[in-house]
């Protein structure tokens, strides 16, 4: 297949386009390389994709519709992944208008060249952030979400209703992947596995929120890919049982599913900590701090539809994921 991939020069993006292409498939990756972390971690992402035959670099603003729209009619991708946005939860509290500038309208942008280039397929990135206020654990794609506790988690929430609009209106198929704390080699510098490996070997102390007593579905990337994958290949069609009198969040009449992939096995943040430690023979200094606006205590994926409908579970535990990562950090900036 031909699939477009957004945010390719990303933490997934990049890890999923090489699996794309290992596997056969062309893949158009489209990435802005932005500044809102160190650009130069990108490029060493993107130079392991384009020694590839099969993949076509595009630098592109998803806030530039002429380019988005040229892109599509141009090159003309049977399949879509969009994985590119504003992230963070905390970004977000300070720097609200550059979520809606990427994460809306860009995404406006990318609905309109797959409804206007007959795309088979779109897959989006939401998030677990979608869940909010919610406390009942494990989180469902089922449950209702409408209590974001910050803008990132309201625009991703918005993706999926977008999304699902232009599923009903111009039959696009389209699925959203609720990602559960993705973390592993080549991960984001602004994400807390990354920050306390960086302190830890400096000697600084790391900030712990909540006093380390939240829990995380840490989910390792290759697991993320997978699934990923999986979903891409599998186009949703109609449910045919759905009723508008008792509407189910996950599906539709409308070609329109919604997944999580999470590890379906909560860590507390102290014990990912204890196992960094270990991997690092070192232990780390600690200041810990209340829980952070926007956050939330706990996260827990409930992936009964993951299974039942694609054959697949991710199973990576802290322990070996933790390992890898620590590896590669290494290895990528030694010591």
């Amino acid at each position: 297949m031909k699939v477009l991939v957004t945010g390719s020069a990303g933490f997934i993006g990049s890890a999923l386009s090489l699996r794309l292409l290992e596997r056969g498939d062309q893949v158009l990756g489209v990435d802005n390389l932005n500044d809102y972390y160190d650009v130069g971690l990108k490029q060493a992402r993107l130079a392991r994709t384009l020694q590839h035959p099969g993949y076509t670099d595009l630098r592109l603003d998803l806030e530039d519709r002429d380019g988005i729209a040229r892109a599509f009619a141009e090159h003309r991708p049977e399949r879509v992944v969009n994985l590119a946005a504003q992230a963070g939860v905390r970004y977000s509290i300070d720097n609200p208008m550059a979520y809606v500038d990427t994460n809306l309208t860009g995404f406006a942008h990318i609905l309109e060249g797959c409804r206007h280039n007959d795309v088979e397929h779109l897959v989006y990135a939401s998030s677990s952030s979608v869940y909010g206020a919610n406390t009942r654990m494990p989180f469902s794609v089922h449950d209702n979400v409408d209590h974001p506790l910050s803008l990132y988690a309201a625009s991703k929430k918005a993706n999926e209703l977008m999304a699902h609009t232009y599923s009903h209106l111009y039959r696009l198929p389209t699925t959203g992947l609720r990602f559960f704390t993705v973390y592993g080699p080549w991960g984001r510098p602004d994400m807390a596995l990354f920050k306390f490996t960086r302190a830890i070997l400096a000697g600084e102390p790391i900030d712990v929120f909540n006093h380390g007593r939240h829990r995380r579905d840490f989910t390792y990337i290759d697991d993320i890919v997978e699934g990923v994958i999986r979903v891409l290949d599998q186009v949703p069609a109609p449910n045919a049982d759905w009723r508008g009198d008792a509407p189910d969040s996950a599906t539709s009449s409308a070609p329109y599913r919604l997944y999580n992939i999470g590890n379906n096995q909560p860590v507390e943040l102290m014990h990912y900590i204890r196992v960094l430690e270990q991997c690092l023979g070192r232990e780390a200094k600690k200041n810990l701090l209340p829980l952070q606006p926007g956050d939330v205590p706990d996260t827990y994926a409930d992936v009964t539809d993951l299974v039942s409908q694609l054959g697949y579970k991710p199973d990576t535990s802290v322990e070996t994921g933790i390992a890898r990562f620590v590896e590669w950090y290494r290895g990528y900036y030694g010591g």
